[in-house]
């Protein structure tokens, strides 16, 4: 459950609370819940299902005051905090509430390293399986491995956290990079947390195992999203303004002319047969 306050929200029209509901249901949200908090009292068709006591804790801990309106998302956190998140500059875009000319930026750290996948009961890597977990980390997720891997409750996987790294400007993510895993026994251990087989790691990594055997220096790196820094120094809404070949909502390149014919000699040399 998560939720945040719109200063000056209560002044919404049912039209608009219903437009952001149809809005995050396109994001992914089963709904969008929300409270109006005016001089009259709390408004909101969830607010018949709390006691008083409840909706002032409620209140006190979104910091409402009058006049504004709270919006909640109840989901798996993943779904939640994205959708609250876009919500959140949305609602910051239209009420004039973003500064011009000010930069903010912004490290994201210690992400978490494995996420429970309750449909195939089984731990996922969230970055991928060759980000470095924290070293303080590492005697958490041996135990674990060595008590068993299964159920996220017995199973405290989901402390471990990651050395990866966000930059954020002003709101929007412009890079990233994380520190990857340089010693082959903690990468084949990785393996076998993510329930890979080692006759698969073999055959899709062997050859990265091999090379880490032969000793490999702790390494990492960090990419920049050069597109996105240029919209946001530039103003422009959209990455399309900024990039050098910007494609369609079909998908063409309106300056290289693609995707077009192929010659027959470039399909030969390829080993592409079209059918």
């Amino acid at each position: 459950m998560r939720a945040i306050s719109v200063p000056g929200g209560a002044a919404f029209s049912r039209k608009d609370t219903d437009d952001l509901t149809q809005w995050a249901n396109t994001l992914g949200a089963k709904g969008l819940a929300w409270i109006k908090w005016t001089a009259g009292g709390p408004e909101s068709p969830i607010a018949k299902f709390f006691k008083p006591e409840e909706l002032n804790a409620i209140r006190e801990k979104v910091q409402a005051k009058e006049g504004d309106i709270s919006f909640f998302v109840a989901d798996a956190a993943s779904v939640a905090c994205k959708v609250l998140g876009l919500l959140r500059r949305r609602m910051a875009e239209k009420q004039k509430l973003i500064p011009e000319g000010q930069w903010k930026f912004l490290w994201v750290v210690k992400f978490p390293s494995f996420e429970w996948d309750a449909e195939s009961k089984r731990w996922n890597a969230v970055h991928h399986p060759f980000t470095s977990p924290r070293p303080e980390d590492w005697p958490v997720l041996r135990k674990a491995v060595a008590d068993g891997i299964g159920d996220p409750s017995k199973t405290p996987l989901a402390q471990v956290r990651a050395r990866a790294y966000d930059l954020v400007l002003n709101g929007t993510e412009i890079g990233g990079g994380s520190i990857r895993i340089h010693n082959s026994e903690n990468q084949a251990l990785i393996f076998k947390l993510l329930q890979i087989p080692p006759e698969t790691a073999q055959l899709q990594f062997g050859f990265l195992l091999e090379a880490l055997e032969y000793g490999a220096p702790p390494h990492g790196g960090f990419a920049l999203g050069l597109d996105r820094f240029t919209a946001l120094l530039t103003g422009e809404p959209s990455i399309r303004d900024v990039i050098a070949f910007p494609k369609t909502q079909k998908g063409q390149d309106l300056m290289s002319n693609a995707p077009s014919p192929v010659a027959p000699l470039q399909l030969r040399e390829l080993g592409i047969k079209l059918s």
